[in-house]
C-alpha cells in the first residue's frame, strides 16, 4: 500500500508541504519517513502534531501490517532541491547544483518551472531543471561563524 495518498491530505491540511516519502529498512527496522516543510520552517510542536495525526490516519486505513516506525522530519538546513517548488523556496540562498557538465555553486537568483539561474563567482548561469542531477542548499559556515563573533 502506498502511504503518500493517505498522508498527503493530512499534511497539506495543516498547511505543510510533503517533500518526500520513503518506506524501507534501516538497521533491521521498517521505517516510514515523511519529510515536511513550509515557508518559515517547521517547529517541533508541529512535527509532533503531524506525527500523531498521520499515525491515526495510517491506523484507520490499515496501512502496512506489521511493525514499522513512523518518522516525520524536515529537510534540514542543507536541504535537497528536487522539485520546482523546492527551487522557488530557495531563491536568494546559496546552492550547489550538479549537472552532467560539472558543479555550480552560488546564489540561486531565480527559479521557474523549467529552469533556474545561479550567480556563481565567474558568471550567472541558466540551468534547465531536467539537466540537474542533484542540488541542495549550502551554508557558508565560515561566514556564519564570523557573523556570530561580532
Amino acid at each position: 500500500m502506498d502511504a503518500e495518498p493517505l498522508v498527503r491530505p493530512v499534511i497539506e491540511g495543516e498547511g505543510l508541504d510533503l517533500v518526500d516519502v520513503t518506506f524501507g529498512r534501516e538497521s533491521g527496522r521498517r521505517i516510514l519517513r515523511l519529510t515536511v516543510d513550509r515557508e518559515g520552517g517547521v517547529d517541533l510542536d508541529t512535527i509532533s502534531q503531524i506525527s500523531q495525526k498521520v499515525s491515526r490516519r495510517l491506523d484507520l486505513e490499515g496501512f502496512e501490517p506489521g511493525p514499522y516506525a513512523l518518522e516525520v522530519t524536515t529537510p534540514g538546513i542543507e536541504r535537497p532541491l528536487r522539485r520546482p517548488q523546492d527551487f522557488r523556496r530557495a531563491v536568494g540562498q546559496r546552492v550547489r547544483v550538479r549537472t552532467g557538465e560539472g558543479v555550480l555553486e552560488g546564489e540561486l537568483r531565480a527559479a521557474e518551472d523549467d529552469a533556474i539561474r545561479i550567480a556563481a563567482p565567474d558568471d550567472e548561469h541558466r540551468v534547465a531543471i531536467d539537466e540537474v542531477a542533484a542540488a541542495k542548499t549550502v551554508v557558508d559556515w565560515d561566514a556564519e561563524l564570523k557573523g556570530r563573533e561580532r
